[in-house]
């Protein structure tokens, strides 16, 4: 089977783990039942650092669901280029974790829930809202209700785009976490709130505002020492007028608007960054 997975971006500023965006960057990947044992043919980002065994995260996801499903095989072939670099706060694991839990399901002969999905997968990765925007594609919600971790999905306007400067290197989203305080002021909190609630509104009906809809007082501040340049340059943008913030951990930096506004980002290249463009995109799919 073929497994397709996009890139995503969590947080988009004031959405702190509860954000997702699904980005057109898709990452592609085929599964085959083998006689025993298991092989895996990865090229691609990260490939000289990965296991090449069942801890594989793609691996090990896969055993994961059909655990839980009931269903075993004899052996497994993976194959995959990784497109979606490592530890630069583009849901690589993401990505990883629900296209092992699809195949799973796939191969197990059950219908794509995402429910299902979503449960294992952020048990797996900790946090929703990374696989749930790869889970159900576009933009959503994640959050934790009376029945469990659910996502809601919200539109998007078809004239917003975003950019992608991908930072040469990496942040661990365990070291990033780790700099965020215990409390903050209730006056930060409130702001952040509105700003959220606006997001969803700028998102799905007025691009225009975009750019307020995406100040943040909870998280980027407060890890800006683990990420100088990129903070360098979300200020920069910023104070260009275009709604740049950091995508999930860090450390690339992601900009939304329109065409037009995303027009002129060239000028802020830099060494350190890859600038790349990309639509919203769909969710997994298998085939």
């Amino acid at each position: 089977m073929t497994i397709e997975v996009p890139a995503t971006s969590a947080n988009l500023g004031p959405g702190f783990d509860c954000f997702g965006l699904a980005f057109s960057w898709r990452e592609r990947l085929e599964l085959a039942v083998i006689e025993r044992g298991f092989q895996l043919e990865v090229t691609g980002e990260g490939a000289d650092n990965i296991p090449r065994d069942e801890s594989h995260l793609i691996m090990r996801s896969v055993l994961t669901g059909l655990a839980d499903l009931g269903y075993d095989v004899p052996g497994l072939r993976l194959r995959c280029r990784n497109t979606i670099p490592h530890g630069r706060g583009l849901g690589s694991s993401s990505a990883a974790i629900v296209a092992g839990l699809t195949a799973a399901a796939a191969l197990a002969g059950r219908d794509l829930d995402r429910h299902w999905l979503l449960g294992h997968a952020q048990a797996i990765e900790g946090h929703p809202d990374n696989v749930a925007a790869a889970i159900w594609g576009g933009f959503v919600l994640a959050y934790t209700g009376g029945a469990g971790v659910t996502a809601a999905s919200s539109p998007v306007d078809p004239t917003v785009e975003a950019a992608v400067f991908v930072a040469e290197t990496s942040v661990g989203t365990h070291a990033a976490r780790g700099m965020l305080p215990q409390q903050v002021p209730h006056a930060d909190a409130a702001a952040n709130a509105g700003r959220a609630a606006l997001l969803v509104h700028a998102l799905a009906h007025e691009p225009g505002l975009l750019f307020d809809a995406t100040q943040d007082w909870l998280h980027q501040g407060y890890r800006a020492t683990a990420m100088p340049r990129s903070y360098a340059l979300v200020t920069a943008l910023r104070s260009a007028g275009l709604a740049a913030v950091i995508s999930g951990a860090g450390p690339s930096v992601v900009v939304l608007g329109t065409a037009s506004e995303l027009a002129g980002l060239d000028a802020h290249q830099s060494r350190h960054f890859q600038l790349r463009r990309v639509g919203i995109g769909s969710g997994v799919t298998a085939e």
